[in-house]
């Protein structure tokens, strides 16, 4: 029976320890597949499936990819959901004895990626544990990309909350423990809305707490555990421990880079779920699930990858002090107003290259001579930031420009050794500078002046025997020689060592002309080990300075924030929100900055005033027709106040923003066809969600919640909601509820923390302009007929339409029509709501800005008239 080559054995024993991994197992210039591996990646990475005599009787399937460019396809694989062991050679093949030794150096994954082709710029990569205990939910969030790690824990039973921590990161792979992937619907979850799936680890991992600890304290100091306080979290240091051995099997090299490890608590941010966060489109768009059109996409006036990164961290976790609310906004502030420091800012930091991500593949060993020459341009830029911020005087920017080491000692190790320009591989050497190293300086020496060497030598021999016809040359036989013809034979030296006869002369070799030979023919792979060690030297000196450089990057990235959100006020006109702890928000004149900024210069954004508070204006009922700007402008303040809550400047005139603990957002229909639920299901689980975690701190954005059901049935869910919210005992939140439901503005009349607003239309006939104006007071009409003419329905369908609607509303009053369908008696008693008189409505709704001298005539008659009948 045929048995497999050596080379295939090795290769299988290697991939029996990586079965879920795609093996890419280095053979000379090329990373090659075989058998399942092989027909996985050619149909992935669409390559030519070829084969490899492999001892058995039929070729073994084959495909590769050349070692130089292996990252592009690895890139592909992991963005398709594949994970990529690399395995190479751990030694030189010439001189290696029978089978060259090969090990895995590295196991690409989602959430371990270090290489910033496959990594998005301004956003982290995380990769996240789970530990599901009896009591608890442990989660751990690292970067190793940035070296950053985050714990935290839930309690049992708490799987919103739970979800809104995985929302938060994002990460683009979970490890966990058999029982977290038991737990019911949190596939779909994420799978759907965060984008990736759960492997479970063997049960085995958790058994031994003693050794997960120990990874932990190993990693950060013993310290940590009670400095921080995740002694006292005994899950959460399981699902951080259990990460961390995770990383070391899996990555060999680089885990070290996780050097800073925070514990975060729930009552130091506002919550935010992943219903709010997707439905405010504070990162990406709904629609399209792109960063164009979303808030980030207009705030974001950073300068480097790790600012980007800031901005981001700070829009996912807006603070709940105002004391450090008001802190970020003075350093804001300071910048604003001080124009020549904002513009030297600026300067400064558009040159900064990502210190965090490069300092990453440094303590990887995967960095380049460039990517260190990078470094060093960057570096050479702190002592200009640093001097810039001497004398300001906001806590923050103190700080920051404590923070910023200048590295200068750093950039010149860097600079001395290496050139100004080098390549952006090392495979061809030439990258340390010259001068650096005498001995590189005369290899190289060899290589560029190897005639110049053997015409020398040549010369002085002549001079030293006498014979005027001697050569130096060379074959591929014996090297080196020296060539004299037959007629100067009597002047040989005696330490000439005859090689060749020829017709007419002799070749003869000296030991001299070996040595020289030898130096010629290794001097450029000496040289490429020689400038391989010394740029080891380096890469190490430069690991040694990890926290300084790690800190820095820290408080350039403030610094670039900062920046950022003072260069975002001044360019569009926003005010200093006033920070407190009262409750109350009171905005004039303010605008959604979306939208604003997607508008073309022909239109202007229509300005708004809000007024919520703790007492009779708590509930903010809106009525109006599609298209009118209700969601818009619900929306609107929401986010303001989340803007104002991450300590950037807000776009209005003036805002007075009371602290909330929470933003809650139930906006838009759409079924969950991933779990089977119908729109109204989702709509009800939703608004479920929000009422049993909302308080009287939370900001609530309610848009047409019932409509998902028959009219009554949302009408009066809607009311039952509306007065479980208005409930102090129960809930008592400050609440914008734009709606449809016409007969819930009778609520003002009931609820003394109910108001009405409408959105303002102009009417002319069958005409209608939207005025983008909220105004005080309920709709008297929803406009449904006149809006389907604006969307373009065709004239027919809306004369139609009309008559329908006139028919219906000569006909019996719909509480009749009700009444009769479910065979209640006319005379029975029901609730009804009571009808707002017509003349009240209409004068509530007059815009007097907006009239002119005959439309106001034109009115007074109206109103006469709607008197006499």
């Amino acid at each position: 029976m045929a048995e497999l080559s050596p080379m295939m054995q090795q290769y299988l024993q290697v991939k029996e320890q990586h079965k879920d991994h795609l093996l890419f197992y280095r053979v000379g210039d090329f990373y090659e597949m075989f058998f399942d591996d092989a027909v996985i990646a050619s149909k992935a990475l669409e390559l030519v499936l070829t084969g490899k005599d492999c001892g058995l009787p039929e070729r073994a399937p084959m495909c590769g990819v050349p070692y130089h460019s292996c990252e592009t396809y690895i890139a592909r694989l992991i963005k398709k959901g594949y994970k990529v062991a690399v395995c190479n050679q751990m030694e030189d093949p010439r001189f290696a004895k029978g089978l060259v030794k090969r090990e895995v150096v590295r196991v690409y994954t989602p959430g371990t990626l270090i290489e910033s082709a496959m990594l998005e710029e301004g956003a982290n990569n995380y990769i996240a544990s789970v530990y599901r205990g009896e009591t608890a939910f442990g989660l751990a969030f690292a970067d190793i990309s940035t070296g950053r790690m985050y714990a935290a824990c839930v309690a049992e039973g708490e799987t919103a909350r739970l979800q809104n921590e995985l929302a938060r990161y994002r990460p683009s792979e979970i490890i966990c423990n058999e029982s977290f992937c038991l737990l019911e619907g949190i596939g779909a979850f994420l799978t759907e809305r965060i984008g990736c799936c759960a492997q479970p680890l063997e049960d085995a991992v958790y058994h031994d707490p003693k050794a997960l600890q120990a990874l932990v304290t190993d990693q950060f100091g013993a310290a940590l555990l009670e400095e921080s306080g995740l002694g006292s979290l005994p899950e959460a240091v399981l699902a951080a421990g259990a990460l961390l051995r995770y990383l070391h099997e899996t990555q060999k090299t680089g885990v070290e880079r996780l050097i800073s490890l925070e514990v975060t608590r729930q009552q130091r941010s506002m919550m935010l779920d992943a219903v709010a966060r997707r439905n405010l489109e504070l990162t990406q768009t709904m629609r399209s699930g792109e960063k164009r059109g979303s808030l980030l996409w207009v705030i974001d006036k950073t300068n480097t990858a790790m600012g980007k990164r800031l901005l981001r961290h700070y829009l996912e976790e807006p603070l709940c002090s105002a004391v450090l609310i008001d802190k970020r906004l003075n350093a804001v502030e300071e910048i604003k107003e001080d124009s020549m420091l904002r513009l030297d800012l600026i300067e400064a930091l558009s040159g900064v290259y990502d210190m965090e991500r490069l300092l990453t593949r440094i303590v990887c060993g995967t960095t380049t001579p460039r990517e260190l020459a990078s470094l060093a341009s960057t570096l050479r830029r702190l002592p200009a930031l640093k001097d810039r911020l001497r004398g300001v005087r906001t806590q923050y920017l103190r700080e920051a420009a404590e923070g910023i080491d200048p590295l200068e000692d750093t950039a010149s190790r860097i600079e001395e050794t290496l050139t100004d320009d080098p390549p952006a591989l090392m495979k061809d050497g030439w990258y340390i500078r010259p001068g650096f190293s005498d001995e590189l300086d005369e290899l190289r020496g060899i290589l560029t002046n190897t005639k110049e060497y053997l015409a020398r030598i040549e010369s002085e021999e002549r001079e030293r025997t006498g014979i005027k016809t001697l050569k130096i040359g060379f074959n591929k036989v014996f090297g080196y020689y020296i060539e004299i013809t037959n007629s100067f034979k009597d002047l040989v030296p005696q330490e000439y060592i005859r090689k060749q006869t020829l017709t007419g002369s002799e070749r003869y070799i000296t030991q001299e002309l070996k040595e020289l030979e030898n130096r010629i023919l290794t001097a450029h792979e000496r040289q490429l080990q020689l400038e391989q060690r010394l740029f080891d030297e380096l890469r190490a000196y430069v690991c040694e300075q990890t926290k300084r450089i790690q800190q820095t990057a820290e408080a350039v990235a403030r610094v670039d924030v900062f920046t950022g959100f003072a260069t975002l006020a001044v360019e569009n006109d926003y005010c200093r929100p006033q920070i407190t702890a009262t409750g109350e928000i009171r905005i004039r004149d303010g605008r959604h900055p979306v939208v604003e900024k997607l508008l073309d210069a022909r239109h202007r954004f229509v300005a708004n005033d809000t007024v919520l508070d703790q007492n009779e204006n708590r509930i903010a009922i809106l009525t109006g027709p599609n298209m009118a700007g209700k969601s818009t402008y619900i929306r609107q303040v929401a986010v303001i106040v989340l803007l104002a809550q991450i300590g950037s400047f807000v776009p209005a005139s003036s805002a007075v923003i009371g602290v909330v603990d929470g933003i809650f957002t139930r906006v838009g229909a759409s079924d969950d066809l991933a779990t089977g639920q119908s729109t109204f299901m989702v709509e009800m689980h939703e608004v479920a969600e929000i009422l049993k975690n909302a308080t009287p701190n939370s900001l609530l954005i309610l848009d047409e919640v019932g409509r998902g059901t028959s009219t009554f049935d949302g009408m009066s869910i809607a009311r039952a909601m509306l007065e479980y919210i208005a409930d102090k005992k129960k809930v008592g939140a400050k609440t914008l509820f734009a709606t449809h439901y016409h007969e819930l503005t009778e609520l003002e009349h009931v609820l003394p923390c109910v108001k009405n607003y409408n959105t303002a239309v102009k009417k002319r006939g069958d005409d209608i302009t939207f005025l983008r104006r909220i105004v005080r007071g309920a709709v008297d009409d929803s406009y449904g007929v006149e809006v389907s003419k604006l969307a373009g329905i065709p004239d027919w369908i809306v004369r139609r339409a009309k008559e329908i609607l006139s028919d219906l509303e000569q006909s019996r009053p719909i509480s009749e029509r009700r009444a009769a369908v479910r065979g209640i008696p006319e005379t029975a008693e029901q609730t009804v709501l009571p009808q707002p008189s017509p003349i009240d409505d209409a004068i509530r709704m007059l815009d007097v800005d907006n009239l002119s001298p005959l439309e106001a005539l034109n009115k007074l008659y109206e109103f006469k008239s709607m008197l006499h009948s």
